[in-house]
């Protein structure tokens, strides 16, 4: 397993924000190198989750109408949130809910690899820390399916991580939150 004493996040370039009144949505774009139907395990699949994801799931989250429980991982006090799938059509399009936001996941072949997008709604005053989070976990899932895990970076702990505090403002900037 590669340290992440070893790992740097590149440059806040992943991310955009859609605005509709107050309801703001964060956008991120990822090539991965690795097939759909790869990613989409890694997006579905409990046990890979494990590896990257903010939140552990009962189930898999492949399964269209299914309810699955998803807790958070590393906080001081679990939050539990149970999601029904609203839309599983691997592996292209992945829809459902994670607290009070909705994520949803589109996988497009590209290459050889994956072109994975993002689409998470997320309170406007976390936007920039959501975007930061979420560009750290997408690189750990990058690594884990490369075959060079870095090992889960979530939690308070990535708050605490060198290159979250770099990307959350280079974000915040980005968005025109302020520091």
């Amino acid at each position: 397993m590669t340290s992440p004493r070893h790992y740097a996040p590149g440059p806040a370039t992943l991310a955009r924000v859609q605005k509709d009144g107050e309801k703001w949505t964060l956008v991120l774009v990822r090539q991965l190198r690795q097939s759909p139907q790869i990613v989409w395990r890694a997006l579905t699949d409990p046990a890979q989750l494990r590896e990257w994801a903010p939140f552990d799931a009962d189930g898999n989250l492949g399964l269209a109408g299914s309810t699955v429980k998803l807790n958070t991982v590393g906080t001081p006090t679990p939050v539990v949130s149970e999601t029904r799938i609203k839309r599983a059509e691997e592996p292209k399009v992945l829809e459902y809910g994670w607290g009070d936001g909705d994520l949803r996941w589109e996988l497009e072949d590209f290459g050889g690899g994956t072109c994975l997008t993002l689409w998470h709604n997320i309170d406007r005053r976390y936007i920039s820390m959501g975007a930061a989070g979420w560009h750290i976990c997408l690189d750990v899932m990058d690594h884990a399916l490369s075959g060079t895990p870095l090992g889960r970076i979530v939690g308070p702990q990535t708050m605490t991580f060198e290159g979250w505090q770099r990307l959350n403002a280079e974000y915040a900037k980005q968005f025109g939150m302020g520091n």
